[in-house]
This record gives C-alpha cells, sequence and structure tokens, in this order.
C-alpha cells in the first residue's frame, strides 16, 4: 500500500483508504521501549538491505529466504517483527526501482540517478516501522493498545485525537499501522477503508477550477482564493530559517529542530480548507469539478533562479489530491483537463490567440470583444472542457489510453483536447 503527503489513496472503485493519525501516550518507560524497539527495526532494515543489494535479490520471496534466519539471529528480533522489516525493505527498492523506470531519478548514466542506484538503501534511526495485527492490539473502549516491543509485550498505553477520527479507526481500520517518532511524540498512522459516496452520474454542469501561485484556487464561479498569506507566511519562515542557520548558536539550533516542517504543515491546512471548500459548494449545486492536469509542469517551466523556489513550493498536487478524495467522499465527479492555451482562450466565443492576454491580469478577446479578468476567465474554460470530457466518456465508453488516468467516473483525464465548439473568425494561431 502506497500512502503520499495527503494520506490518502484509491485500491479501489468504492473503497478509499485514508491514514488516520492517532497520538500516543506512553510513560517513560513505554517510550524508552518503543525507541529501542524502532532502532532495532531499523537496523534489521538495514541489514537486509546491504545484503539484498549485495545479491541482487529484491522480491519478497528471495529476500525472506536470503535474510530471515538471519535477522533473528543476529538482532533478535520476532518472527512477524522480522517478516515486516524484510517486507518494508522490498517495498522501499520496489518504489526506488519504479522510480528510475519512470525516469524520476533523472537520465540514464547521470549522476543523481547512479547515486540513487549505486549503493544500498540506508534506514534511518528513527523510520517509521509498520505492525500488523499480530504485532499491535487494539482496545477502542479504553483508548488503548498493545505492542509488541524489543523489551516484551507493552500493554495498556494510552493513545489519543480527533474524535471523528477515532470512530473512523475503531470501526473501519484495515491492514498495517505505521509507529513514527516525531519531536519527540509518538504516533500511529493508521490504514482505514472507508466507503465513498453513490457518484453523482448526471452533474448539472462543472465547477472549473484553475491553480496558481499568486491565487492558490480560482473558480468558474469567481471564487478567488488568494494565496497572499500563505505567500508571506512561506516568505517569513524562509528568512527566519535563514537568520538561524547564519547565527549557528545552540539555542538558534533548538528553534530550527521546532520550527521545521511549519511552513508545509501550514500550507497542508490550507490546502485541505480550499478543498473542502469547492466540493462543499459542488455537492450542494449538484455539479462536478474540472481541474487542469499539471503533471510534468515543473520541469517543463522555466524560470528565473529567484522564481524556482516559489514554483517548486507550489503544493498543485497536493491539492489536486485533496480535491480527488473529498469528493469521492461526497459522489461529486472530477475530470483533469488538458491545461494547454486555457489562460489564451475566450470562454465565450472560444477563440484562442497570445494576443488575448495584453497583461497579466486582464483578458480582452481580439474576436468577440469580451474583457474579463484573466483569473476568471480561464477556470470558465476549463469548466468547459470538463463538461465536453465528461460527455464525451460517457457517450464513447472507448477505455482510456494507457497514458491517461482515470477519476472517480471511469472517465479518461489525461491530456486529450476536448471537444469544443469552434468560435467565429479564427484569425489566430489555432493550437
Amino acid at each position: 500500500m502506497f500512502r503520499t503527503d495527503c494520506r490518502w489513496v484509491s485500491v479501489a472503485f468504492g473503497v478509499v483508504i485514508v491514514t488516520r493519525v492517532v497520538k500516543l501516550l506512553p510513560t517513560p518507560e513505554q517510550a524508552s521501549a518503543l525507541a529501542t524497539t524502532l532502532r532495532a527495526c531499523n537496523q534489521a532494515c538495514g541489514l537486509i538491505s546491504e545484503a539484498a543489494y549485495k545479491a541482487s535479490v529484491f522480491d519478497r520471496n528471495g529476500v525472506h529466504d536470503l535474510m530471515y534466519r538471519r535477522v533473528r539471529e543476529e538482532r533478535g528480533l520476532g518472527a512477524q517483527a522480522a517478516v515486516r522489516c524484510m517486507k518494508k525493505t522490498v517495498d522501499a527498492y520496489t518504489t526506488l526501482h519504479a522510480q528510475a523506470r519512470a525516469g524520476r531519478l533523472g537520465k540514464a548514466g547521470s549522476t543523481r540517478r547512479m547515486n540513487a542506484l549505486g549503493k544500498p538503501i540506508i534506514f534511518g534511526a528513527h523510520s517509521a516501522q509498520p505492525f500488523d495485527d499480530r504485532m499491535l492490539s487494539w482496545r477502542h473502549d479504553a483508548r488503548t493498545v498493545s505492542i509488541w516491543t524489543v523489551s516484551g509485550r507493552l500493554r495498556d498505553v494510552a493513545y489519543t485525537g480527533e474524535p471523528g477520527q477515532l470512530k473512523e479507526v475503531a470501526e473501519h481500520r484495515r491492514g498495517e499501522s505505521d509507529l513514527v517518532h516525531r519531536d519527540g511524540m509518538w504516533f500511529l498512522h493508521a490504514a482505514v477503508e472507508l466507503p465513498e459516496a453513490a457518484l453523482n452520474a448526471e452533474p448539472s454542469g462543472f465547477v472549473g477550477v484553475d491553480l496558481g501561485i499568486v491565487n492558490i484556487a480560482t473558480t468558474s464561479d469567481g471564487v478567488v482564493m488568494a494565496g497572499r498569506g500563505l505567500n508571506r507566511h512561506r516568505k517569513r519562515e524562509q528568512d527566519l530559517q535563514a537568520k538561524l542557520q547564519a547565527k549557528g548558536t545552540k539555542s538558534a539550533k533548538r528553534l530550527l529542530k521546532k520550527r521545521r516542517r511549519k511552513e508545509s504543515r501550514h500550507a497542508t491546512d490550507v490546502n485541505h480548507c480550499i478543498s473542502k471548500r469547492i466540493v462543499a459548494e459542488a455537492q450542494r449545486t449538484g455539479r462536478g469539478i474540472a481541474l487542469e492536469d499539471l503533471r510534468g509542469i515543473r520541469e517543463r517551466a522555466r524560470f528565473r533562479k529567484p522564481q524556482r523556489a516559489t514554483l517548486h513550493s507550489w503544493a498543485f498536487h497536493q491539492l489536486g489530491g485533496f480535491f480527488v478524495y473529498k469528493a469521492r467522499y461526497a459522489g461529486v465527479p472530477v475530470v483533469h483537463v488538458n491545461p494547454a492555451y486555457t489562460s489564451q482562450e475566450c470562454a465565450e466565443c472560444h477563440y484562442v490567440d497570445k494576443r488575448n492576454r495584453p497583461s497579466q491580469a486582464v483578458f480582452e478577446c481580439r474576436s468577440c470583444g469580451v474583457v474579463a479578468h484573466a483569473d476568471l476567465n480561464a477556470p470558465r474554460v476549463i469548466a468547459q472542457r470538463g463538461e465536453d470530457m465528461w460527455a464525451a466518456g460517457r457517450e464513447s465508453r472507448v477505455p482510456a489510453p494507457r497514458k491517461e488516468r482515470s477519476d472517480a467516473g471511469g472517465n479518461a483525464t489525461a491530456s486529450r483536447t476536448p471537444t469544443r465548439k469552434p468560435g467565429p473568425l479564427h484569425l489566430g494561431p489555432r493550437r
């Protein structure tokens, strides 16, 4: 099971797996046992990784035959703990090799690719460790867990969390839970299977969402989620980090450690709020949501050096993931449309011309004369493309090509150009 920062992954139609985080409240003795167990498991994973790399054995059965007895004897782990460590290592190599095949580690022969593939995977002392039902049991009524450690079974380890999420863990938890040690606190990341809502197969229209940096999201209804506050927060955090790094004292390093990931947590919260608001509006009005397919934009876009940090801090992928899984909860259809020339196309007559954008903020159609704000014209174009793609997908029933994805409704969501009504006087380049 693969998990991302947005903590969800769809595995089958009708089911969404979400990771719910509960906080453990161990006593000092229990925390010490958990820390010792985490170190032992990660040391075992490092041993397995090195042996698997030298033997070029990366399948689960092969690694089991190679390392099971050695891990039990040298590291003193229980049978089930050894199995979990081997699976964790195999999954890490599977992910690494998949990234290499997809070209995410650079071209063949590049320094980055050689550094990634030219050595065994290293596991940190505090890397998360999966626990299955044989190693971890829950008492939801008492809000305690019983967990295996190298020092023996720890019983009555208290935990807490948000009431709604604790209810989901009690009713829908499935599979493994990851033990995580972060910033001196202990957490369990529990996998929860939640049923999808019935899909609205006959949406009355689509809400187009234009994602950006200055304005995080702008909808075809004219709702603008400005990114000014988030960008200011990010700038403050970056400036403070630079000052503390330059100072270099022990107190500065302590503050740096305390504030790390604060910016990303804030951005995640903003993205949750934005996606929740738009999905709720689409559900209330019986519409779907149309998004741009922005895969690969960081590789395609070319920016000056001062702008690169802003581009690479843009969490559009996370926001898009939040849209998808929240929409699946609500039964709202989501499609991804071709983003090409959405900023140059007129939402009224569909005339495309570079000259339609005399400035960054203004849209003036050279064909029909419509004048609008550029950030409001683009989401209307996206909404129309979403309607065309949804209608074409329902009528044709043609299987999506290999390079395309499918949304919750089974419709192709890749960069296929949607059907559009021809506009009058297409004098400009129709690309």
